[in-house]
């Protein structure tokens, strides 16, 4: 009797090799979600294995289908990596974020692009694979989320500093610069917290991310699937840190912020984006603007450090209402503010958003050499053409004010600070880190150049 040779999987993490970007730092490394997620519902007859480039220099494998995703700062080595398999007639599929939001792009340089989710269509993929029929394009359906596949964490690199978890998919909030809503729709879904509490319970990382967008969500049914989420990690002794990111309506439920406090979140990254109503109004930051921007946010990060918790605020520089004494203005508030952590970014016109389209229309994109240029559009180039000033003056100024807030006494004051509000040794060392990591990122050659 003759067995059929088992066919042959693999998928691919690109990073783009010319540039820093977030991907400078282990820290800032995320596992690739997605690609765990294909791992595990890809059926036993096929053998799986994965290409990171986080860690792992590229090698060319024999397989009978590659699979790839990637952002759009690494869309271009994504292209070139597929390219030397469709030499070696190798098909090869490509899906996430970038391939989603330039499906006919993407679409040049592989054999199929998968538009959004994929577990609505993998199976199709696999199948059409197996017969020589591949689609050009297949897209993925929004549904519940209900027994959703556990990606397989095998395949991860064991140097990844953490794990990552999915609670829920979409956003309502649609904010102009994001493309989350594209991708998983304005709905919110939520994932039931026994499904979430059994994955974790698989993990045997330490460190967690909750990589949602709003770990709490919206809406009283959203807020006790969360208490329960948490309630249920103290009940069942999942001893883990973790971080999320959330809204600034997390600080409205002490409850909830107690609790997740007890289950060992030690960090909530908030999209504070501006202290500026003027400035937030124009990104559509609808959230924020209601509640009054600055002159609530320190009510947040006070609510927030009573739970033992360090607040991670996020800020962009370069909206259209930006002039430089706003840059300024913008980072002497950090400095002055609660905020234990500081990630500053360059507003970035990414596909897929009403920002790329609208900057696109106005005829403000300094590179469009596109796909070419994707490599500049990592968050720390300036990639287009402020309102208010010249594209080189918002470039100084930015040098600037990250010399400013990262500089080596900031982060031992804003570590003293973490210590005094939260109380907690782990949270204050977490906080400290993470600054130290966005200080390398900041101060890279790249950023801003």
């Amino acid at each position: 009797m003759t067995h059929e040779k088992q066919k042959k999987l693999i998928l691919i993490n690109p990073v783009n090799n010319s540039r820093g970007g977030f991907s400078i730092n282990h820290s800032s490394r995320f596992p690739p979600l997605g690609l765990g997620v294909i791992a595990a519902l890809t059926s036993p007859d096929w053998e799986v294995e994965v290409i990171d480039e986080n860690f792992d220099d590229f090698v060319f494998r024999a397989a009978d289908l590659v699979g790839i995703t990637a952002f759009t700062s690494a869309a271009n080595r994504a292209y070139e990596i597929a390219a030397i398999y469709r030499e070696k007639n190798i098909p090869v599929v490509m899906g996430g974020i970038h391939a989603s939001m330039c499906s006919e792009e993407a679409s040049r340089f592989v054999d199929a692009v998968v538009i959004g989710e994929v577990e609505s269509v993998w199976e199709e993929v696999l199948a059409d694979a197996l017969s020589g029929d591949l689609k050009p394009i297949y897209k993925g359906l929004w549904n519940g989320l209900q027994q959703l596949q556990i990606p397989r964490r095998d395949i991860y690199s064991k140097e990844y500093l953490f794990a990552s978890v999915q609670t829920s998919r979409g956003c309502p909030m649609d904010c102009d610069f994001c493309s989350v809503s594209t991708f998983n729709g304005l709905r919110y879904r939520r994932r039931p917290a026994s499904d979430v509490l059994d994955e974790l319970e698989t993990i045997d990382q330490k460190l967690i991310f909750f990589v949602d967008d709003n770990i709490i969500g919206y809406g009283k049914r959203s807020r006790k699937m969360a208490l329960d989420l948490f309630k249920g990690m103290v009940d069942r002794g999942i001893d883990k840190h973790w971080f999320c990111q959330a809204s600034i309506n997390v600080a409205d439920d002490e409850e909830l912020l107690h609790w997740a406090g007890k289950a060992g979140c030690r960090m909530i990254f908030l999209g504070i984006e501006a202290e500026d109503l003027d400035v937030l109004s124009g990104i559509g930051k609808k959230l924020n603007i209601k509640r009054g921007g600055s002159d609530i946010y320190e009510q947040v990060f006070e609510r927030i450090h009573n739970a033992g918790i360090a607040v991670l605020g996020a800020f962009i520089f370069g909206m259209d209402q930006d002039t430089p004494d706003k840059l300024r203005e913008r980072a002497q508030f950090i400095l002055d503010s609660g905020v234990d952590v500081m990630q500053t970014t360059a507003l970035t016109p990414l596909p897929g958003t009403r920002l790329f389209a609208r900057l696109k229309e106005e005829g403000r994109l300094l590179f469009t050499d596109f796909p070419k240029d994707w490599d500049r559009y990592d968050l720390t180039e300036v990639v287009y053409r402020p309102k208010l000033m010249e594209a080189a003056e918002f470039s100084k100024i930015m040098r600037e004010c990250l010399a400013k807030i990262y500089a080596k006494p900031v982060l031992k004051a804003k570590a003293r600070q973490t210590l005094k509000c939260t109380g907690r040794w782990d949270a204050t060392e977490f906080a400290y880190q993470s600054n130290k990591n966005y200080q390398s990122i900041a101060m890279a050659e790249s950023t801003f150049a």
